[in-house]
């Protein structure tokens, strides 16, 4: 059985590939650019162009299809419950969504599809750590307005749940909060970073309106950039306490931040 993966280079959705694909599992890999794509990912997966935000336009790319991984992003919210009523039109039997942080027309449109479907509620990605990696590259500095913990989860365990989900039984109908297993600061995370990179990084405190600022002139619309710096000022409870799904549905604890800095340490080192 086929499984689509929607945004498939994106931070979790290249995962989510990985994770199949390792199983021996056929996966169709939805991107804009499957030229870029092709050194991604493995030869066994089929790459195909188009856009989940562009619905219409998927009757190729859902022909055959029996599961559906989503991650709901920016432009969706208007266009995912058709995206959902095609797939379930084309056969799809199986779908699991990343929320975009609350549960909105695209994750009700899911939960109302008809069809077996899991919801991953991951709190914060640590992949967000490499908007830092420039100002450590070039200044050794790190400048938030916040520096409140966050239980932060490797994007690599949001993909291997969705794999779980997707191809193993007992998982319909079902929340998954998703946090790694430790809440860490941004000072805390700095000094993981630090000794990881072998470099002194400072954290710069701004203020909230600068931080919104920052994000505006990256092209993020004001309503995102009010929701992402305010997430940051007043974090909820779940996304400070450590939740033990990610190890319930894979049998091994979640990947730690040292983890995924090991992995990415190359990208905050000070370029010569």
């Amino acid at each position: 059985m086929t499984t689509l993966v929607t945004g498939a280079t994106g931070n979790t959705g290249r995962h989510v590939v990985r994770e199949l694909t390792g199983r021996g599992e056929p996966v169709r890999a939805l991107t804009r650019r499957p030229g870029a794509a092709a050194g991604i990912f493995a030869p066994a997966v089929e790459l195909v162009e188009g856009t989940h935000t562009e619905p219409e336009t998927l009757t190729a790319a859902l022909r055959g299809v029996d599961r559906l991984h989503i991650t709901v992003t920016a432009g969706l919210a208007e266009v995912g419950p058709e995206l959902v009523r095609r797939a379930v039109d084309s056969g799809v039997r199986r779908i699991t969504v990343v929320w975009g942080g609350a549960v909105g027309p695209v994750e009700e449109a899911v939960a109302r599809s008809g069809v077996e479907w899991t919801r991953l509620e991951p709190q914060e990605f640590m992949s967000n750590t490499l908007t830092w990696a420039e100002s450590i590259r070039t200044e050794g500095v790190v400048r938030e307005p916040y520096d409140f913990p966050s239980a932060l989860v490797h994007e690599g365990d949001i993909g291997a749940v969705a794999a779980a989900a997707l191809l193993e039984d007992g998982h319909a109908g079902r929340v998954y909060n998703l946090t790694g297993p430790k809440p860490l600061t941004p000072s805390e995370r700095i000094a993981i970073l630090a000794a990881a990179t072998g470099r002194a990084i400072s954290f710069v405190p701004i203020t909230h309106q600068q931080a919104v600022d920052r994000l505006l002139a990256a092209g993020v619309s004001q309503a995102d950039a009010d929701y992402v710096i305010g997430w940051y000022a007043s974090p909820s409870e779940d996304s400070t306490t450590v939740d033990d799904t990610v190890e319930r549905v894979l049998g091994r604890p979640a990947r730690t931040f040292e983890d995924w800095t090991a992995e990415h340490a190359e990208l905050f080192r000070a370029t010569s």
